[in-house]
């Protein structure tokens, strides 16, 4: 036979022989659309069995060489759009080239012909069929149909086909078989599997016989047992202590307790047998035993070993968010190296809304573990994490071992969320009670109060989750590993709706992307004018009131456009809530544009400077917190001591005051990183010098005129660029910060790195206005030293 081309229809965890009838159903849409091409070409397709049953979307690599050629005899749909089909086996063949086409595989096959060995083969079958009948005689899982399909099959390949078909054999183990290299290795290979199988068998009825026994002893002294309650019945006796007793033991049996918590259980039982049955003591020792048999002592799941699949599974959750992505694949590495490490403590402190809490959860499903949450937000008694004392009516197990009991093994990620928010009163202080929870040298051996023994926690995940860190003790925060998650970039926003949001509102509202969609301005639109946030919680919002304005359209019938854009969304969330200052037209004197950061992300500041006749005073207006007070007092401090260089009268704070603002005064400002832009707004005002329009800056000041670094610099080099700013001053040691910033803004903008003020007024500032001259009209030359022959070096200055 030549070789032929052929669909391919992956198979999990099946073999499927020739000569074989067998019913499949299909799902994935993959597998649909090979099934389809297959009909079309004469009803031929090739079955190959995966190598790994779990992966849903298979590559080439994943596939077996060795497959079967199989007719498509009936095809038929079934619930959910899955397809059943009944499919026969046809002749074994041997992928030569996997070729993708369109959206499922095809292969270039050649078939394997059947090479038999007559010498042995006469001999072989004689051999098997026996084996089979023997196995048939032993095992009830043999029907007589399957029994006789082999006993009356005089070919070797096909009895090895038949046999391999009807054991219980794993799928590894099937493809051995198919894959033999002629009939005779086929049946050797069965008849191995077969003598296997008898093994089994034999294995078992031993295990039978002995348990047949047993029963027979634990049916004696049940009938001995049944005889004392009849006897008690017939004195009017009862014990129900020794009956909850044997069932509490027989419990102990059962369950896998550690050493210590099973001495405990049992002395506790010894104590049930003796009280009452009617006590109360009776119940609080009933519910001390069931939380000690429902603990996870010995129970674990096994972690993924595949980082890559980890990887993919947190892409998909979660858009960004490398470091925490990054951090989560270490640790798989270092287990994967050394499994008896400790399991780390990580917080993820960040805004609300950037997905703290979600991704915990993403991290449980990529490692394959159980996932439980705990949030410790307003929590202020000790006992919630610790547990109460028996000896207190109504007493619990804390909050930890609630969750490890809910989590049903002993390795789950455990988020403690909020950790941020732990309160402190005459109870007793949370967060000391946790130093042992998140110590990974203490807590192989955590001990609650309620249970009173030992649980091991070291391999369990803590992931702990906080809006801010200055409020963790310092203990406790000692014991964590800080992931910092800033917020999300208007880029990031952008994919975050579109992959995730988006999606997910669609299907809670019931709409499908094909009956309604967003453009992308309109994301945009809702990001810049409707929500102005850190994460992305209230775009989520806004997007669910655009889709139910949407949904009561569909119901009532009304027309509207699939494809919403920005006029009719506008219209649907009413006017824009927030703005966004945006670059000056022209260049202004006493107004330096600055950068600020908040939590919702960077903005543009500006800074106004007026000068007034007075006494030397500086009045600061927009509620300003203290440290930007004292950058302005210190900008102040610079531009008397340099007055005459900067072109002003060295004299004029006698006769002059200075009054700064920074615009919507009910907002508060704080933090230092206005410096550069006070004392540029406070210079240009004095000395009538305008300030460049499409420039911003940030930066702190010192006294001899030093720029310091900042923080914030991704977020305030996009508020910038999103203003319309095309240049940005920045501090020399922000220079690594540039690796941050996105690419394209990078390429789009002008980065301008100072040490010195000398440098920033030297570029912000331009010539000097004429005398009289009120307005800038017009546009100006760079400031350079040679335009108004003042020397304006660092050395000349002091």
């Amino acid at each position: 036979m030549t070789e032929q081309i052929l669909a391919v229809l992956p198979l999990r965890g099946n073999v499927v022989f020739p000569h074989t009838l067998i019913h499949l159903e299909v799902g994935r849409e993959k597998s649909v659309m090979a099934i389809e091409a297959a009909m079309g070409a004469g009803r031929k397709i090739l079955l190959l069995t995966q190598r790994g049953g779990a992966t849903e979307e298979p590559r080439s690599d994943d596939l077996y060489e060795v497959g079967t050629a199989a007719e498509i005899r009936q095809v038929g749909r079934v619930t959910g759009g899955a397809m059943r089909i009944l499919v026969e086996g046809l002749y074994r063949v041997r992928v030569a080239e996997i070729l993708t086409t369109g959206a499922y595989f095809s292969a270039r096959v050649v078939p394997l012909p059947e090479q038999e060995r007559r010498e042995e083969t006469e001999a072989l079958i004689h051999s098997v069929r026996g084996k089979f009948e023997e196995l048939s005689r032993q095992s009830k899982k043999i029907t007589p149909e399957q029994h006789g399909a082999v006993v009356g099959a005089r070919e070797a390949g096909r009895m090895a086909d038949l046999i391999a078909t009807h054991l219980n054999l794993k799928t590894e183990e099937k493809q051995s078989v198919l894959a033999a290299a002629d009939s005779v290795s086929r049946l050797e290979r069965v008849a191995e599997l077969l003598g296997r199988e008898m093994e089994i068998i034999e294995v078992e009825r031993r295990i039978a016989l002995r348990v047949r026994r047993q029963m027979e002893k634990t049916q004696k002294e049940y009938y001995l047992r049944e005889q004392i309650k009849s006897i008690q019945k017939e004195l009017g006796e009862k014990d129900e202590r020794q009956t909850e007793a044997e069932e509490y033991r027989s419990r102990i049996r059962e369950a896998e307790l550690s050493p210590a918590a099973e001495e405990q259980a049992r002395r506790e039982i010894d104590r049930l047998e003796k009280m009452p049955p009617a006590s109360a003591e009776g119940t609080v020792s009933r519910t001390y035993i069931d939380w000690l048999l429902a603990m996870p002592w010995q129970k674990t799941t096994e972690d993924r070993k595949d980082i890559g699949r980890c990887a993919r599974i947190l892409d998909q959750d979660h858009y960004g968010l490398s470091k925490i992505k990054e951090r989560m694949l270490e640790f798989l590495a270092v287990r994967r190296l050394a499994p008896r490490s400790h399991s780390p403590i990580i917080c993820l402190v960040g805004p609300p809304g950037t997905g703290k809490t979600s991704l915990a959860r993403s991290v449980a499903r990529a490692l394959g573990r159980e996932f439980v949450r705990v949030s410790l937000g307003g929590m202020r008694d000790e006992a919630e994490i610790r547990g109460h004392r028996r000896t207190y009516i109504g007493a619990l197990p804390g909050r930890i071992v609630q969750g490890m009991r809910r989590a049903g093994v002993r390795n789950p990620v455990f988020l403690l969320d909020e950790i941020d928010k732990l309160q402190t009163d005459f109870r007793g202080d949370p967060a000391a009670a946790l130093l042992e929870v998140l110590d990974p040298e203490q807590n192989s051996a955590f001990t609650d109060h309620y249970l009173e023994v030992p649980f091991d926690l070291s391999q369990v995940i803590f992931l702990t989750t906080a809006n801010t860190a200055d409020t963790i003790p310092g203990p406790l925060l000692d014991r964590m590993e800080l992931i910092r998650l800033g917020g999300y970039t208007e880029n990031e926003k952008m994919e975050i709706a579109e992959r995730h949001l988006l999606p997910k509102q669609l299907k809670e509202h019931g709409l499908t992307r094909r009956r309604i969609g967003l453009q992308r301005e309109v994301l945009l639109s809702v990001i810049r004018d409707y929500t102005r946030e850190a994460g992305v919680r209230g775009l989520e919002r806004e997007i669910a009131r655009v889709l139910r304005k949407t949904a009561v359209k569909v119901l009532r019938r009304e027309p509207f456009a699939p494809l919403i854009d920005v006029a009719t969304a506008r219209a649907m969330l009413g006017a824009p809530r927030y703005r966004y200052d945006q670059a000056a037209p022209a260049p202004e004197i006493g107004v330096a544009a600055g950068l600020a950061y908040t939590q919702t992300g960077g903005d543009l500041l500006f800074i106004e400077v007026m000068p007034l006749k007075g006494e030397g005073k500086l009045v600061l207006t927009g509620k300003l917190g203290e440290v930007m007070q004292e950058s302005a007092r210190a900008g102040w401090t610079y531009v008397r001591v340099h007055a005459a260089a900067l072109g002003i009268d060295p004299d004029f704070y006698a006769h002059t005051d200075l009054h700064i603002h920074v615009p919507e005064g009910a907002t508060p400002k704080d933090g230092p990183s206005a410096g550069i832009t006070m004392t540029t707004a406070m210079a240009s005002a004095l000395a009538r010098r305008p300030v460049r329009q499409d420039l911003a800056m940030t930066g702190e000041i010192t006294l001899r005129g030093n720029v310091l670094p900042i923080g914030g610099v991704k977020e305030k080099v996009l508020a910038a660029r999103r203003a319309g700013i095309k240049t940005v001053l920045l501090p020399r040691g922000n220079e690594k910060d540039l690796e941050e910033i996105p690419a394209e803004t990078r390429q789009e903008m002008e980065f301008i790195f100072v040490e010195h003020v000398d440098a920033v007024l030297a570029a912000a500032l331009l010539p000097a206005l004429p005398a009289g001259e009120t307005d800038l009209i017009g546009e100006f030359a760079p400031f350079t030293p040679e335009t108004t022959g003042t020397p304006f070096e660092h050395g000349q200055l002091l």
